[in-house]
């Protein structure tokens, strides 16, 4: 028995994104978000799972939108790939999900809760919490209110290593779900809870026609080759980008250092351009990250992945540098 990678878009939203199957994304929520509490009775999934035609398949990320009890919106996501700015997206789709509720001529009365759910395939903050929440409080660390009109929470898998034998919550059952469900081979004795086992059911190989087989393929493929160009990218632009940078801003920090005067214009100099040797070097390594995935991705993507603007790309890929 094979399982799908729950982490690519297909899988996930054929697991989780099924309005038939509403009772294993309640299960998801409830565990993620409120502790294993009931708090979530019903749902209405917004954007249900359809059986996907292969195309572009451009997209690092995916997401689920639902309305929950209390007719909060739940925004879901599942990131991949680290890309620049990742942190300043989240905020902004987690801010623009909360204003866009508000139809012509409404009230704000009708702007209800927002909770953006953020799971990532990769570490995103310095901290050791798995699972982390936040909202907009008042600076003395006021306790958490789940009633925040924004709240963002985040989930980061690779900070979960927990074997199969030691889980002890259906969170960390669901936690682990979606970083090993494609290296199991069978259904283990702690998933025949029913949300847990139809999930598993549904991700299971034997039962995807070809055509979504071929999918689940080239999305995997797909990303595995994103994640290496960047990380190839991201290898040359440290030796080249940060090194020309450093050397600049140096050299214009001596020049300066030295027209200020004496030892003081020096060591200020030298300071100031070392800090605008490390921005011109910050700069340098997204320009050859871009550079190294011309021709393989979008601009929108490649943008996304380095924070350079779509017009500054343009001009780059013009200018043949």
């Amino acid at each position: 028995m094979r399982f799908l990678n729950p982490r690519t878009d297909f899988a996930f939203k054929k697991i989780f994104g099924s309005q038939q199957n509403k009772a294993i994304l309640i299960s998801f929520l409830n565990a993620l978000l409120y502790e294993e509490q009931p708090t979530i009775e019903d749902l209405e999934i917004l954007d249900p799972y359809q059986a996907p035609v292969v195309q572009g398949l451009k997209d690092s990320y995916l997401d689920v939108k639902a309305r929950i009890t209390g007719n909060k919106l739940v925004v879901i996501e599942m990131q991949v790939l680290n890309v620049l700015g990742f942190k300043k997206r989240i905020l902004y789709n987690a801010t623009k999900a909360f204003v866009n509720q508000l139809q012509s001529r409404a009230d704000y009365d009708h702007l209800y809760p927002v909770i953006a759910l953020t799971i990532t395939d990769f570490p995103l903050f310095s901290h050791t919490k798995v699972i982390s929440r936040y909202t907009f409080k008042e600076v003395d660390n006021m306790p958490y209110d789940e009633d925040e009109h924004v709240a963002l929470v985040f989930v980061e898998l690779p900070k979960f290593s927990k074997s199969l034998e030691a889980l002890e919550t259906l969170t960390d059952r669901w936690i682990y779900f979606l970083r090993e469900a494609e290296n199991l081979n069978l259904i283990p004795e702690s998933f025949m809870a029913a949300p847990l086992r139809q999930a598993l059911e549904i991700a299971n190989l034997s039962g995807l026609s070809p055509e979504e087989l071929e999918t689940v393929e080239r999305k995997e493929i797909f990303i595995r080759d994103n994640q290496n160009a960047i990380a190839y990218a991201q290898m040359i632009a440290m030796q080249e980008g940060m090194q020309e940078g450093m050397e600049r801003g140096i050299q214009e920090g001596m020049e300066r250092g030295m027209e200020q005067g004496m030892e003081r214009g020096m060591e200020r100099g030298m300071e100031r351009g070392m800090e605008q040797g490390m921005e011109q070097g910050q700069r340098l390594k997204a320009e050859a990250i871009a550079r190294s995935l011309f021709g393989q991705l979008p601009l929108e993507a490649i943008s996304q992945a380095t924070g350079i603007s779509l017009e500054d790309l343009q001009t780059l890929q013009d200018s043949g540098l």
